[in-house]
């Protein structure tokens, strides 16, 4: 199954973490589980026309949530996610994390 772009990167991860990334050429993204690092490297340089240097990923793991309901306490999680953070060659930049 050939995967578009569009849907390996699912959204950038906007954080204090994330944004102080940006000043050293590094952007952080919430991609499919399924995805490898080959495919984001490409997803990224289609996306955002920049040379891609290095991806790193991991998993996230999900937070565990409980609310309390009128028959009692459910618990319950978040989904796991995948995170990558892709570094990018000096000079470019991906314009979307600018304005944040």
């Amino acid at each position: 199954m050939t995967l578009m772009a569009t849907q390996i990167i699912l959204r950038p991860v906007i954080s204090e973490k994330s944004m102080d990334l940006t000043s050293h050429q590094k952007y952080t993204f919430a991609v499919r589980d399924t995805a490898n690092k080959m495919q984001i490297k490409a997803a990224v340089q289609e996306l955002f026309d920049v040379t891609v240097i290095n991806v790193n990923v991991s998993t996230m793991k999900g937070k565990e949530k409980s609310r309390n309901r009128g028959r009692g306490r459910q618990i319950g999680r978040t989904p796991d996610w995948k995170k990558a953070v892709v570094t990018v060659k000096a000079g470019d930049k991906i314009e979307f994390f600018e304005g944040v």
